[in-house]
């Protein structure tokens, strides 16, 4: 070409000053990653802008998809268009440019090529390099669009989350790095969409579907489990993980994603419910869709989609192997995202449910959503997606049976299992949880609830008998890990008369799933209940019994069996029972300049009656230090005895974070711990 019309010298993007005014300078500062439906500024360095005015005008011309297949022209206007489109600015030396991108752009990267026209005849092109574009949350016309901001530093900006587990009755939070704005992430998040089977099988359509929040976000679900894709997880619930990583070690995303990426989109082992809903979580908040994580409790697995679990046992309380196909967990963790639902009727706009864990499939992959939890309210299993399996999962009815020995099937009375419990996420303030269950049910037993039910077709609901004379309870109780317990079960006869019975009280092992794994202790008694008298019966349960057969999830399921003598009445009670564990203490040492190194002090103390051994500890934070591990000190650990670890990193940025702990023995796992910290500004 001519040095004649070599009117443009260079491009700045200004990645710095966009990326800020873009809520995206944590991500990077040196590469441009801007916001649709907002407009960033770029300068053109030019040899004559006066010259260049005479000869001719610019275009844009973006390029995005797959190998660039998508061309786009970006015109010069005065107006505002609902495409995209440049408003222009001459100065002495340069030119300034705003860019305006629609808000319902398709997100991914872009290439940028300047355009010197005359009559629509090229005079110059120079290139502008890359940029990424994201979903806009602060931007009015954005479907994902959030108007508070509290709400916006939380569910986009903040990297540090708060996992609910346990159980209903004794529930604890767990530290989750999400760590969205992390070096790599913002490319590990669209190598995910980019690596999707409709994104493989027809990347052009895929491309243009991008623009659409319901869209990546079922992507997104089906793509964090490896069950029928190139996912990032593989999940796996049989307590053997010799292979991998056990599934409670993880306190983040970063490290999944950051292995999954190196392996060449190979799946990293494994990973359980939580696991799954943190690093979407952490999928979504990148790419810009406000999400946080749910737990529900007592969580319903209906397989069969008639909204009931049927549970199987004999007469000695044992679950029948083969029976089951459904199944209760003791708690389940998804993801909830935020957007409009412009492809359903008007109301079901907002928090919509997204389950990544490889459950069943829909529509032939294993995703779950987006699901309007309005819709699971309303009793709307009708509506796009999957709103019957997540409706099932905190409204089934649990119907108990007991089969005899000749093969007849009783239906008996199951107490105190109503699904969907304590339905959790973390608050907009600190590390509080907020029982979000109003949003998901009506009141239990309103004829609001009622009404529910008989729209989802539970018209003969189970759930609502009532009345009977004998009543099974146990005492909610937080027992400690290590330490020798008392269960107490009560037997409550609210009859005029009194009545002989015979009590069957079991505790297995179990895994939060609901997976029997082993007996731990039995007991049967006959005694007479006396009218409106309550009597306890108690178990004791030994720390040498039952310390090492628990899963890694620390749980004991209590079944209870009531029998009135002479009548063919069966009464069924479970509860479970999550073991206090044993908490990591961990102290910054040094003042928290960014750059400049810092050390924590973890405290460890045995509380078991035994000695461990194999201790490792794992570190990590979002802005102060990747994946670190540190062996124990001591290759033993007697009972009683306090360890001490000192571990040095370098904060890469400053503000408010967050240090997280992971400490595993050969017998106790799962212990955390974390601290913040605030990292001044410094020099780089």
């Amino acid at each position: 070409m001519a040095n004649t019309y070599d009117f443009l010298k260079t491009i700045d993007l200004q990645p710095s000053t966009n990326n800020r005014s873009h809520h995206t300078e944590e991500i990077d500062t040196k590469r441009l990653i801007v916001r649709r439906g907002q407009p960033f500024s770029m300068t053109i360095q030019c040899r004559d802008v006066s010259r260049l005015q005479m000869a001719g005008s610019l275009e844009i011309i973006l390029h995005t998809g797959k190998e660039d297949f998508i061309q786009i022209q970006v015109p010069q206007s005065e107006v505002e268009t609902d495409s995209w489109w440049f408003s222009l600015q001459a100065g002495p030396q340069d030119i300034l440019l705003n860019v305006y991108s629609p808000a319902i752009a398709t997100v991914g990267q872009y290439k940028m090529t300047v355009l010197c026209l005359r009559q629509g005849q090229v005079l110059q092109q120079l290139s502008g390099g890359n940029f990424l574009l994201l979903f806009n949350p602060w931007c009015k016309d954005d479907p994902v669009y959030l108007p508070q901001q509290q709400m916006l530093q939380e569910y986009i900006l903040n990297e540090n989350g708060i996992l609910f587990q346990g159980s209903w009755n004794n529930i604890y939070s767990v530290p989750w790095n999400f760590g969205q704005f992390e070096r790599e992430m913002v490319d590990i998040c669209f190598e995910i969409l980019d690596n999707s089977p409709a994104a493989l099988d027809d990347p052009i359509s895929d491309a243009y579907k991008r623009n659409d929040p319901v869209y990546v976000s079922r992507t997104v679900s089906a793509m964090i489990n490896a069950n029928d894709d190139r996912g990032v997880i593989l999940g796996r619930w049989d307590g053997r993980y010799e292979k991998g990583v056990i599934p409670t070690r993880w306190t983040g995303s970063v490290e999944i994603l950051r292995r999954w990426s190196q392996a060449g989109m190979k799946p990293v082992c494994y990973g359980q419910c939580w696991v799954f809903a943190g690093v979407a979580c952490t999928v979504m908040r990148c790419l810009g869709i406000p999400a946080r994580c749910v737990t529900n409790y007592l969580s319903a697995h209906d397989t069969d989609s008639n909204l009931r679990v049927d549970r199987y046992y004999n007469e000695s309380m044992e679950l029948l192997p083969g029976k089951e196909k459904d199944s209760i967990w003791n708690y389940h963790c998804w993801v909830e995202s935020w957007m409009c639902r412009h492809d359903l009727p008007i109301g079901f706009d907002g928090w919509q449910v997204l389950d990544p864990t490889p459950q069943q499939r829909s529509e032939g992959i294993y995703c779950c959503g987006p699901c309007p939890v309005k819709a699971v309210k309303e009793g709307r299993i009708d509506l796009d997606y999957d709103a019957p399996f997540v409706f099932a999962e905190v409204n089934a009815d649990v119907v108990c049976w007991i089969v005899h020995e000749d093969g007849r099937q009783t239906q008996s009375s199951l107490q105190c299992r109503n699904v969907g419990k304590c339905i959790s996420t973390k608050g907009l303030s600190g590390d509080t949880r907020w029982d979000i269950t109003g949003e998901y049910k009506y009141p239990e037993g309103s004829a609001m609830e009622r009404e529910v039910y008989t729209r989802a077709g539970l018209r003969n609901s189970l759930r609502k008998s009532g009345g009977q004379s004998l009543v099974l309870k146990m005492k909610d109780m937080q027992a400690i890990h290590g330490s020798d317990f008392d269960v107490f079960v009560e037997v409550l006869n609210r009859s005029s008369e009194d009545k002989d019975i015979t009590l069957t009280v079991v505790a297995r092992a179990v895994t939060y799933n609901g997976i029997h794994l082993y007996e731990l202790e039995r007991k049967e008694s006959s005694f007479c209940a006396q009218a409106y008298r309550a009597k306890k019966e108690p178990l004791r349960l030994k720390y040498e019994n039952y310390g090492h057969r628990l899963s890694e999830h620390n749980l004991i399921r209590i079944s209870s069996l009531l029998r009135q003598v002479g009548h063919s009445e069966m009464i069924v009670h479970e509860s479970v029972i999550s073991l206090v564990m044993p908490q990591l203490t961990v102290k910054i040492v040094g003042e928290p300049v960014l750059f400049q190194k810092l050390t924590a002090l973890i405290t460890f103390v045995n509380p078991l009656p035994i000695t461990l051994s194999g201790g490792t500890f794992t570190i990590e934070g979002a802005g102060l230090t990747g994946l670190q591990e540190v062996k124990c000190p001591d290759s033993e650990i007697k009972a009683g005895q306090q360890v001490v670890v000192s571990v040095s990193f370098q904060p890469t940025k400053p503000g408010l974070r967050k240090l997280l702990v992971d400490f595993e023995t050969d017998r106790l796992k799962d212990i955390k711990g974390s601290t913040f910290v605030i990292i001044q500004g410094g020099n780089q």
